[in-house]
């Protein structure tokens, strides 16, 4: 999903005495018992240090998202956020030096090296999207709804044919050459706000030699890459080919009422070396690994929190490395990495019996550790 908002959110500058009067935020340093589920502690990593390297930009570089957020309200200001994404690379290094198990992997170290800030969902939000839709409708007060993203498997074509029809498209060529910041001083001019993904799939950019397709798809795996976010093309031997990340959009957003078929919203891609999270453009974007991903309300949150995802005494650590559509004014949701697969079915046979709801936790790295 990486999906990057066009627009700065209001609530990327809100204050620190606003923030601290959110309800759905509490300070909770009761000792957590059970047991982390042993992921790869070099692949969290990887995503802290490229988080914290985004960070490391600043705030004039993106107020979107390099910011504290949330954390600032309980003494996690962002140079705090920073040293706890430190830390965890600190760990996985002299562990893997000492030859030792990952200390990242048992509880009580995670409990005497940081304070935990418990994160309840915003109801109040997610009622105005719940008609009909179970897992809001049902969603309890103590824990965030967790919904699944992946990244996307296909076999595309280089040519379009019956079989693939539909391309992702590099920017249009009237701004390949401009910046995002350029590109949005000409939007009332430029292509890529002029059409709707229904207006792109009549093939009005081929018809018109606008933009230059780089793989065809079928229309099922298309409306899946523009979903997801990214799609890896695999060769015949199952070995991935090549990978495509989203670069910039129509400027349509995201509509959390309608069928992914029915968005309007459009994604012109980018060939890249690896999956990529978020990044305000497609010239920098953070790198990211499965299964120790989290997208959320990046406005909100802020970039970078440490985050552990609990159910029935399991807990997992994640990095909140990645946003999309759906999350703006959303504290009530994070949007899991789960692996590489072709569709939702596939997806579906690994994580049937993944949990849809879990207890969330921002973890900051104690002061003098």
């Amino acid at each position: 999903m990486n999906i990057q908002l066009l627009i700065v959110s209001l609530f990327a500058i809100s204050s620190c005495s606003a923030l601290a009067n959110n309800k759905n935020f509490a300070v909770d340093n009761q000792s957590v018992t059970g047991k982390i589920v042993p992921l790869s502690s070099q692949d969290l990593c990887d995503v802290a240090a490229g988080t914290k390297a985004y960070l490391n930009k600043g705030q004039a570089y993106d107020s979107f998202a390099n910011h504290a957020g949330i954390s600032e309200a309980f003494g996690g200001d962002l140079a705090r956020v920073k040293a706890t994404l430190s830390f965890i690379c600190k760990i996985n290094q002299e562990d893997k030096t000492a030859k030792r198990p990952s200390r990242l992997h048992n509880i009580d170290f995670i409990n005497q090296h940081f304070d935990q800030v418990r994160w309840r969902p915003d109801q109040a939000q997610s009622v105005k999207f719940s008609h009909k839709k179970p897992l809001l409708e049902n969603m309890p007060a103590d824990k965030l709804l967790l919904t699944k993203y992946y990244i996307k498997k296909a076999t595309g074509s280089l040519t379009k044919s019956n079989k693939t029809p539909h391309a992702l498209y590099q920017v249009p060529y009237d701004e390949e050459s401009l910046t995002l910041e350029q590109a949005d001083e000409k939007k009332v001019t430029i292509t890529r706000y002029k059409y709707t993904k229904q207006q792109v799939l009549t093939g009005v950019l081929d018809k018109q030699h606008l933009a230059k397709p780089m793989i065809w798809l079928s229309r099922d795996d298309l409306e899946d890459t523009l979903m997801q976010g990214t799609v890896m093309i695999e060769g015949e031997d199952g070995k991935p080919l090549s990978f495509y990340n989203v670069h910039r959009n129509n400027g349509i957003g995201y509509d959390r009422n309608l069928k992914k078929e029915q968005q309007g919203r459009y994604w012109y891609f980018k060939q890249t070396d690896s999956v990529l999270g978020y990044g305000k453009d497609a010239s920098y974007k953070i790198p990211i690994k499965p299964l120790v991903t989290v997208a959320g309300d990046l406005a909100h949150l802020g970039l970078g929190k440490l985050i552990m995802l609990s159910h029935n005494s399991e807990h997992r650590l994640v990095v909140l490395a990645d946003t999309g559509g759906a999350f703006e004014n959303n504290q009530y949701q994070l949007d899991y990495l789960g692996g590489y697969f072709y569709n939702w079915q596939d997806y579906i046979k690994t994580y049937r019996h993944f949990p849809d709801y879990v207890e969330a936790r921002i973890l900051l790295l104690k002061k003098g550790h």
